[in-house]
């Protein structure tokens, strides 16, 4: 089920959380924790129910290995450290079976020269977020930094359905003191105001300039044979804001759907596009991923600890991890790559005290991002290659016929006189758009600190009413798309 749906916006989110209510009123405070709990399951599994059992059985897991940890009477035959590593290996090698067995098989065939048939599996949904978060907990067990053993309060840290399908990554002590806390069981009226309206500025965001943005997006990627400049250009800002918009939007709709049930999910986006350096840019972009992997790998790795050296081993190898969680590919593995080779440098850069003009250590940061996320998002190394062709000129310069009298002088460096988007059907439209969404990222605030000096007004209202209008029309006209980061 799609937070951008009919049937989650219209039932499913106002049933849920009247029932949710009702029983808490009444006193039935088991029952409201274990009807939220089918809830976020139902909602889990309209997508498919065939992989239910799949997280069902991985909670039960991770549960019993988490109450182990915490219990020293059962650590007399096994160490905890090594039911830590089990854990995290069965968990990793479920992940793996799933998202990386075709990847595996097919570079094993290209290797070797075999002929081994892919399985071709279909992705459980939310599989890599629920794997990191319960991975996450195991960890928390062992350091002993969780209290709740029951497993209907673990259930409901795992599935709480707002921020099951795509984050963000929670722990468990975030979470279960706000189920537990007796006042966020009462209806709170400004938290319902406050959530209605992060969740309209997020699904906003999403109906109306992400799935805007994708159409460019997959015209230049997946469907134009060649690409000139503006073309590409236009075609890697396309995702570029695609892809924050979309992400953002979500992460806007989890959160406000969180508040309506008085849970605050910790913040996931604070303008990652202001940022000025690329390590200011992974402070500010999936912050809870950011948090779990600096947490989780490179400090165990030994972070910055052992020498510079060490240090950037643990960094790039951290990243490179992080390119295989988003996806399995030889594309998210090199942008992974990227990224970890962006913050070694700029660790060296910093340590040689050089300092850039803000604007123009904005202006690298942004740039360098928006070429790796083309690696991001090629579906083939060709069609990166393709895009960044186009981007540095190889495959030419067209220019605006109406132009041509006022800048004849390109002509003599390769530039030719025509249809800019004749290989893209795109027309002028993106240059706004991407204009636009320069202004909106860059000078306004955003959802988190509008959310922070939140009143509610007539603005608001009108807002709602905007998105819900956008919503409306974008679905009778049969324009239904998924947030990007289902695929990861």
């Amino acid at each position: 089920m799609l937070f951008n749906s009919f049937e989650f916006i219209f039932i499913f989110l106002p049933a849920t959380f009247f029932i949710y209510f009702y029983l808490n009123k009444k006193k039935l405070t088991e029952a409201s924790r274990g009807f939220l709990v089918v809830s976020s399951l139902f909602f889990y599994s309209w997508w498919n129910i065939v992989y239910l059992p799949i997280i069902l059985l991985s909670m039960l897991f991770n549960y019993i290995i988490g109450k182990s940890l915490t219990n020293e009477k059962e650590h007399k035959k096994v160490s905890k450290k090594t039911l830590l590593i089990i854990g995290i290996i069965i968990n990793l090698s479920l992940l793996a079976y799933f998202k990386y067995s075709d990847f595996f098989i097919s570079n094993l065939n290209l290797v070797v020269n075999t002929n081994i048939p892919l399985l071709h599996l279909v992705l459980p949904l939310a599989i890599s977020f629920f794997t990191f978060q319960q991975i996450a907990y195991l960890v928390d067990s062992y350091k002993k930094e969780t209290k709740e053993y029951d497993f209907l309060n673990y259930a409901l840290f795992v599935t709480f359905f707002p921020q099951l399908i795509a984050g963000p990554i929670v722990h468990h002590k975030e979470m279960m003191p706000q189920f537990a806390n007796n006042k966020n069981k009462i209806i709170n009226y400004n938290n319902i105001a406050l959530g209605i309206f992060i969740f309209s500025i997020g699904l906003f965001k999403k109906v109306a300039i992400a799935d805007t943005f994708a159409i460019w997006a997959t015209n230049g990627f997946d469907h134009a044979q060649i690409l000139t400049f503006f073309e590409a250009w236009a075609t890697s800002l396309s995702y570029t804001f695609q892809l924050y918009f979309d992400f953002s939007g979500y992460t806007d709709m989890a959160i406000g759907a969180a508040l309506l049930f008085n849970i605050k999910l910790p913040i996931n986006f604070n303008s990652p596009y202001k940022a000025t350096d690329i390590q200011d840019f992974w402070r500010r972009w999936h912050i809870t991923l950011s948090r779990f992997l600096r947490d989780y790998i490179y400090i165990p790795l030994g972070g910055n600890r052992k020498g510079n050296f060490t240090t950037t081993k643990n960094l790039m190898a951290t990243f490179i991890l992080g390119g295989i969680w988003h996806g399995a590919g030889w594309t998210f593995i090199f942008w992974g790559f990227l990224h970890g080779a962006a913050l070694i440098i700029h660790r060296i850069w910093s340590q040689l005290g050089f300092k850039l003009n803000l604007f123009l250590a904005w202006f690298i940061t942004f740039n360098f991002v928006n070429v790796a996320w083309v690696f991001f998002r090629a579906k083939e190394w060709e069609d990166a290659i393709k895009v960044i062709k186009g981007m540095i000129g190889l495959n030419g310069f067209v220019i605006a016929e109406k132009f041509e009298k006022y800048l004849s002088s390109f002509k003599s460096i390769g530039a030719t006189f025509g249809q800019v988007t004749q290989n893209t059907n795109f027309g002028s439209e993106p240059i706004g758009w991407i204009i636009v969404s320069f202004i909106v990222v860059l000078m306004f605030k955003n959802s988190m600190q509008v959310k922070d000096k939140f009143k509610y007004s007539l603005y608001q209202t009108i807002f709602i009413a905007i998105s819900i209008w956008v919503f409306y029309f974008k679905s009778i006209s049969g324009i239904e798309s998924q947030f990007l980061y289902f695929n990861f």
